[in-house]
């Protein structure tokens, strides 16, 4: 974290409660350039959970991976010796802070890929309503290519249908409800938005609706995500591939969320 600042305000732990996303400046200004060399290094060398968008019209390509915090050391350090999961627990107002996993996401320049928007909690295999995910800019990103977010979405009792990014369904006869059309109806919502910085994160809860544009900037767009969940979290079998797919996990729905895949990086 910034040395220059500190932890959180009440108005930034209650902005996270009502809207369901809050933008936090500086937090993780230290943890930029570690956080830069463990993504190229991942880059390079990309797991089996890798997933790679290149679009139709042959603009640049839009880099994801998942869950390699164990294997890349950078992102390790991150986990167990930042302040992420103290700050975690504060937002959450949890006892613990338990890590769920890491995702990586890199547009590059021109990529014409937009993230659609989706909720993060149903492609998960956890339920709860104390979790955060920390998405974290390793460049700077204009507000116009930058993450939005659904202001209250988080505590609307919906819970929406997740989707791959060629639109199809990720699970079979899913019952959800599809995902409203924001875009068209952009007056109808308080959407939340924020041009960031490096270092700078927006926290936003698992159950909120964001999504974000393409890359139509000459830059990287390069984000390190980290997900985290506290004292409430359960795991649930959504009955398909979820994403991250932890398929070797043998727990029972309604089974505290436990394991090595899952540690308890802080406790009050």
């Amino acid at each position: 974290m910034d040395k220059n600042r500190s932890l959180l305000s009440d108005t930034e732990i209650n902005a996270f409660e009502k809207d369901g996303a809050v933008v936090l400046r500086g937090f993780f200004a230290d943890w930029v350039s570690p956080l830069r060399k463990g993504v190229k290094f991942l880059m390079s060398k990309p797991s089996s959970r890798e997933r790679s968008y290149y679009p139709e019209d042959g603009s640049a390509f839009f880099f994801q991976d998942l869950c390699n915090w164990r294997r890349i050391k950078e992102f390790d350090d991150f986990v167990r010796k930042s302040q992420a999961a103290k700050l975690a627990a504060a937002l959450m107002r949890s006892k613990t802070a338990q890590f769920f996993h890491d995702h990586v996401l890199v547009k590059e320049p021109g990529s014409s890929i937009a993230t659609p928007w989706h909720q993060d909690q149903p492609y998960y295999c956890v339920d709860g309503c104390q979790n955060v995910s920390f998405w974290i800019a390793l460049d700077i990103i204009p507000a116009n290519i930058s993450l939005q977010c659904v202001a209250g979405s988080h505590v609307s009792g919906k819970q929406h249908k997740p989707k791959r990014f060629d639109g199809s369904n990720l699970y079979e006869n899913d019952p959800l409800d599809e995902v409203p059309d924001i875009d068209n109806n952009r007056h109808q919502y308080k959407i939340l938005n924020w041009g960031v910085n490096p270092g700078d994160v927006v926290a936003f809860n698992f159950r909120t609706l964001h999504g974000s544009g393409p890359n139509i900037s000459n830059n990287r767009r390069r984000v390190f995500s980290a997900r985290w969940v506290g004292d409430d979290a359960t795991y649930v079998d959504r009955k398909g591939r979820g994403s991250p797919p932890f398929s070797h996990i043998t727990l029972k729905t309604g089974a505290t969320l436990c394991g090595p895949d899952f540690p308890v990086i802080f406790k009050k």
